[in-house]
């Protein structure tokens, strides 16, 4: 029986995550939300797992927030609301606490808390038919999801309010000039080719991935000095497994390295 989201696996090691509302634009349902926690809970504890992939079915990839509740509750109170909210945000940035990396493909609109889902990844690739937006206080709101985190990131500061503060649409290739994205691909390409972004990842060394993932989560480091002394904690662990004695053998016989994490 078909749900608000599928859970495929493509290989051994990558898992794709497709948003299946295409009714109402992968919105972020109860269902759906519910769904979501579920599949990354479930991802948490599958230590195969190397890479996860969001997509979306349809031509959006993620509308945002299911805002029929909040035209539904006029008379909330602020601390209802914040009660509320904070689980929401937690849910769906869920993957920003998993210890694999993992990589939107954004087949269409991502729009507030979607273009925060696209963000919360650590890669993005965009079709070409792709649109991002915030609009949040074009609707009346203050932005939620780690927005005035996740975009100032990417994007840096500048940029973040000029977006923020205007709520306007951005197209693919400006999603690119921005840093927003890695790549723009062909619509009907674009799964395919973050797939194979998504296996190259999943490809390399999973304790080194998972130590590259945590160095550089929330901007990386404060310093120099703070890199230096994680990197001289963080590739000894790594020197110290029997996947470096692999790579070391597949370069000397020029094949691809097989790791398996330990």
């Amino acid at each position: 029986m078909s749900g608000p989201l599928r859970v495929e696996r493509d290989g051994d090691h990558v898992v794709v995550l497709t948003l299946a509302l295409p009714d109402v634009r992968n919105a972020m349902t109860a269902e759906l939300t519910t769904a979501w926690a579920a599949a990354v809970d479930g991802l948490r504890r599958d230590r195969t797992v190397r890479c996860v992939v969001v997509t979306g079915e349809g031509r959006a990839f993620c509308a945002g927030g299911d805002l029929g509740w909040l035209a539904s509750e006029p008379d909330a109170t602020v601390d209802a609301l914040r009660d509320r909210m904070l689980p929401f945000y937690e849910t769906w940035l869920s993957l920003r606490a998993l210890d694999v990396p993992s990589i939107a493909a954004l087949n269409g609109a991502a729009v507030g808390a979607g273009a925060c889902l696209a963000m919360s990844c650590d890669i993005r690739y965009a079709g070409a038919s792709a649109k991002l937006t915030v609009p949040f206080a074009q609707l009346g709101m203050h932005a939620g999801m780690a927005t005035t985190f996740l975009l100032p990131e990417i994007v840096g500061p500048a940029a973040a309010r000029e977006l923020l503060l205007t709520g306007r649409v951005i197209d693919a290739a400006e999603m690119l000039r921005l840093g927003l994205c890695s790549a723009v691909y062909d619509d009907a390409s674009l799964l395919e080719s973050a797939l194979v972004q998504a296996r190259a990842v999943a490809a390399g060394a999973p304790v080194a991935q998972r130590l590259h993932k945590v160095a550089l989560a929330n901007g990386g480091h404060a310093s120099y000095a703070d890199a230096l002394q994680w990197e001289a904690l963080a590739q000894p662990v790594t020197l110290a497994t029997a996947d470096l004695q692999e790579g070391l053998r597949a370069k000397a016989e020029k094949r691809p390295a097989v790791f398996t994490g330990t």
